[in-house]
């Protein structure tokens, strides 16, 4: 079966084709009679002896050549115009015919595409009502996500604020040695100790030198104690805090490292385990956070080792909390320990006691059954002696509402006791 395109260039050329014969048939007939015509001139000519000069032969036949190209422009115009007028005719007709056909068959087409076509359509409206919801998502999460940095922003503002304050207020020395010491009574509730209990703050001891007072001496089970010296050495940290550069801020760290190494030297000069006979060889010194030790640390790492063979050891919140619960823990195991003694002493004072009872006890029970026996003895004498002879009363007629009981023996006797056991 041809296409619809090729059908039409066959029936063009046909059409094209048929055109062409009848003007070449329209050329001829025009020439066959203008030889006709120039043949019967000449024999007229010849004949009838009225020959006219050339010029005039020649006018003729000029005039005749252009009265036939006149007529064969004229045919051939007709015969075109004829043939054109049929074969657009004949066209259009075609173009229709083919034009339903191909209607039709756009129809089953499209139908064939839409139904190809409808799942994708439909995924891709599901596609972009997912893609709003999301984009509705991401909005509201964003929405979200901006209030949450602008609060944080404001924390944060809020935060330096309050740390440039903080920074200001421990400027002052005074502020940081009562900071230090509040630090340091606040770890000690937090190991489970109790303040003139466990632990005693600013007690005083007076020596040839002068006046010594600790900020706080820890009791140990056994009369034992520890003392506790805290000094919040941080001019020289804040100093680095507020640094301009890291030169500048290595130099005030180093600075800052160079005063916890004095306080060291001091405290371990002051030799407080010889003023207090109970407290071990050493002193602690606390520092009121672990970032204290650690900016030291970074700058003299053996700050810690020097400090050990100086007999004073550097805690932070964290290792004295660990120190003052093993403690805690001890005294503990000291009342459980006094608390086993204290029932030790009881258990052997009831003992003793219960011993005593059970003699006592003992002494009852043979009294019991001497008297068991004197009562068997005395029923018998009774039964045997005294009641046969007042049961002859009766048969004299001297007698009485009641009658004499039957006196029986009694024949339990007291258990004895299982002291010997």
């Amino acid at each position: 079966m041809f296409a619809p395109g090729s059908s039409l260039s066959l029936q063009g050329s046909r059409e094209r084709r048929m055109a062409g014969e009848m003007a070449d048939m329209t050329t001829f007939s025009v020439g066959l009679v203008a030889g006709l015509l120039f043949g019967a001139l000449l024999a007229g000519l010849w004949t009838a002896g009225r020959l006219k000069s050339l010029q005039e032969q020649k006018t003729l036949l000029t005039q005749a050549r252009q009265e036939l190209v006149e007529s064969f422009k004229a045919l051939s115009g007709e015969a075109l115009k004829t043939n054109n007028q049929a074969f657009l005719q004949l066209a259009r007709t075609s173009f229709e015919v083919l034009h339903a056909e191909a209607k039709g068959d756009l129809a089953q087409r499209q139908q064939a595409i839409d139904e190809l076509v409808k799942p994708l359509h439909d995924s891709l409206k599901r596609y972009e009502e997912q893609i709003h919801f999301l984009e509705q998502s991401r909005q509201s999460a964003y929405g979200g996500l901006d209030m949450h940095l602008k609060l944080l922003a404001e924390s944060h503002q809020r935060l330096q604020q309050e740390t440039g304050n903080l920074v200001k207020a421990l400027s002052a020395p005074s502020v940081r040695g009562r900071w230090g010491e509040i630090t340091l009574k606040r770890v000690a509730e937090l190991a489970g100790m109790v303040s003139h209990c466990d632990f005693v703050e600013q007690d005083v001891v007076e020596n040839d030198e002068g006046r010594l007072r600790p900020d706080m001496v820890v009791q140990l089970p056994g009369g034992r104690q520890i003392v506790v010296d805290a000094k919040a050495v941080l001019a020289a940290y804040l100093e680095a805090y507020e640094a301009q550069d890291e030169v500048q801020r290595q130099e005030r760290l180093r600075r800052h490292a160079a005063q916890v190494r004095s306080r060291m030297d001091q405290l371990s000069a002051k030799s407080y385990w010889s003023q207090f006979p109970q407290a071990p060889e050493f002193v602690v010194l606390f520092l009121p956070g672990e970032h204290f030790l650690g900016a030291a640390l970074e700058q003299d790492p053996s700050l810690i080792e020097d400090g050990f063979s100086r007999r004073v050891v550097i805690a932070t919140p964290a290792t004295l909390i660990a120190l003052l619960r093993a403690v805690a823990y001890g005294w503990r195991q000291e009342q459980l320990s006094e608390h086993a003694q204290q029932a030790g002493r009881l258990g052997k004072d009831l003992y003793e006691r219960m011993a005593v009872l059970a003699e006592h006890l003992n002494d009852v029970g043979e009294a019991l059954n001497k008297s068991v026996l004197a009562y068997n003895k005395a029923v018998g004498s009774i039964e045997a002696r005294i009641l046969p002879a007042a049961r002859k009363f009766k048969e004299l007629g001297i007698s009485s509402d009641k009658d004499l009981p039957q006196l029986e023996p009694v024949e339990s006797v007291p258990r004895p006791t299982s002291a010997g056991e």
